[in-house]
């Protein structure tokens, strides 16, 4: 047994396989005390089953762990927490019924509780200690359903915390956090090295790898590929472990024709959300929205699908003024869109892959559902968006994050809209997702399909997008071209050091 006292984590060897395939064959990984260690690899490349071996969700087929030089074999996530082993999980698991402070102590409210009562005012005290403590933006009274995905993934963060851990397992901490929140969670991170607390870092934002950690693991189909000091390797060879090959061309905007304006809306309001917001948008062009959180760009957006309700403006498509009151309508009228909540807004867990892929259009025969073409459309869908799924019937919860989100896109495949928003489409992807995803918006673009692209990357808005406009504070700032873009004058505009600047600028 190695006894190096600066290990916190050892795994060696480790096997996993579910239902006779191998996902995970003699993969090896070690933590240091106080290092942050990136776990980067494709969905489905093994990084989640090997954190789940470690805190016992899963059960390693062969290998060992050792916790500071122990062997251990944790039979649930429970064992694995007294041992001081943490995690944030990339899919959001609060409950939104109750507040903040309620939700960072659940399951723990015996130590609030004073003569067989919770004594609510000493929890909400010990929350806003520990809020405070990090820096993390939220109140205890906080109520859930008037919170962002941001805020509900600093929840996660505070609950994790609040355990005092010796290491804590980060998923994609980052995918729905503006780039201040971003320097939030670092700053935390940070702090946590500093007292000799580890985390492990899985995240498909390569960029932010390079910022915040000291190691960076990859893994591909299951195997270790290698791990490389972060200060010692670059962006290009990470890829290349990451998939296999060179992405030379992540971004493969152009080629396709700019044509007549399929969409434009005028003065559009939500009391409270936007105000005043008027675009358009052609055929073939890709729009991108950009803003902090909070900027507005979601909730104009879910009301031009008619998921809320404005509260005045137009909209017009092709030229003609029209109404749109529900999600229906605004299919009717030609117009898709993928939701930037994968998890509550976009997947249906428990129903079948090509259930999934259907739903929005679903062939009849006479007054029933025409199963045969369901399974057809589905089966070209997931083929085309190039799916990895071993059945049609298997259920959506079993796919990978990216995969699902190609299911979502290839939903719309089988509608065929003329206008097509998508809301953060690569959130929690890996990078050749992400690049299949980015062919996928082009072949769209080149197709003639008017596309919104609201997303928080700017590298991908820069990449893929004809126009971009900036929001902040629920108003149009700054709108520019593909060739004015810059990152700077972006990042300007939606902290507001510049307003409504000229194209030439």
């Amino acid at each position: 047994m190695d006894t190096d006292n600066t290990k916190l984590i050892e795994m060696r060897k480790i096997c996993k396989s579910f239902s006779g395939v191998q996902v995970l064959k003699e993969v090896d990984f070690t933590l240091e005390r106080g290092e942050v260690h990136a776990l980067i690899g494709e969905n489905g490349a093994g990084k989640s089953t090997l954190m789940k071996i470690l805190l016992g969700i899963y059960t390693r087929d062969s290998g060992e762990v050792f916790i500071e030089g122990e062997a251990v074999e944790f039979k649930n996530p429970g064992e694995a927490l007294e041992q001081g082993l943490s995690m944030i999980h990339q899919e959001i698991s609060l409950i939104h019924s109750v507040d903040v402070a309620e939700n960072i102590w659940l399951g723990r409210e015996q130590q609030f509780t004073r003569g067989g009562f919770i004594n609510a005012r000493e929890r909400y005290a010990k929350t806003k200690e520990l809020l405070e403590e990090y820096g993390i933006p939220l109140e205890p009274a906080d109520e859930l359903p008037r919170l962002s995905i941001a805020k509900l993934q600093l929840i996660e963060l505070a609950r994790a915390l609040s355990y005092k851990p010796k290491l804590i397992i980060m998923d994609e901490p980052t995918s729905a956090l503006t780039d201040a929140e971003v320097q939030i969670l670092f700053r935390i991170v940070r702090g946590l090295k500093e007292i000799g607390t580890s985390t492990i870092f899985i995240s498909h934002k390569l960029e932010e790898m390079f910022e915040i950690c000291d190691r960076v693991t990859v893994l591909r189909d299951g195997e270790l590929i290698g791990t490389r000091l972060t200060g010692e390797t670059n962006l290009d060879e990470i890829i290349s472990m990451i998939v296999g090959r060179s992405l030379t061309n992540i971004f493969p905007h152009g080629g396709s024709e700019i044509g007549e304006e399929a969409l434009r809306v005028e003065g559009l309001t939500r009391h409270g959300k936007f105000e005043d917001i008027s675009f358009s948008v052609h055929k073939g062009e890709v729009l991108g929205f950009c803003g902090l959180m909070g900027a507005g760009r979601t909730e104009v957006m879910t009301c031009l699908f008619g998921a809320d309700t404005l509260d005045k403006g137009d909209v017009y498509i092709k030229g003609k003024k029209v109404t749109i009151n529900d999600p229906r309508d605004a299919i009717n009228h030609g117009i898709g869109m993928v939701t930037e909540d994968r998890l509550r807004l976009g997947s249906f867990h428990d129903l079948l892959l090509y259930e999934n892929t259907s739903m929005v259009k679903l062939p009849t025969k006479g007054a029933f559902i025409d199963k045969d073409k369901e399974i057809k459309g589905a089966n070209w869908a997931v083929e085309e968006m190039h799916v990895i799924y071993s059945s049609l019937l298997q259920a959506m919860r079993t796919l990978s994050g990216g995969n699902q989100q190609k299911v979502i896109l290839g939903r719309w495949m089988l509608v065929n809209p003329e206008i097509l928003i998508l809301d953060e489409p690569t959130r929690g992807i890996d990078v050749g997702s992400k690049s299949e995803i980015y062919t996928f918006v082009n072949q769209l673009a080149k197709s003639g399909i008017a596309v919104i692209l609201v997303s928080s990357e700017l590298p991908e808005l820069l990449g893929m997008s004809d126009r971009i406009i900036a929001m902040k504070d629920g108003k149009i700032v700054y709108e520019t071209d593909r060739e004015h873009a810059t990152q700077e004058k972006l990042i300007a505009s939606a902290y507001g050091v510049e307003h409504k600047v000229s194209l030439t600028n």
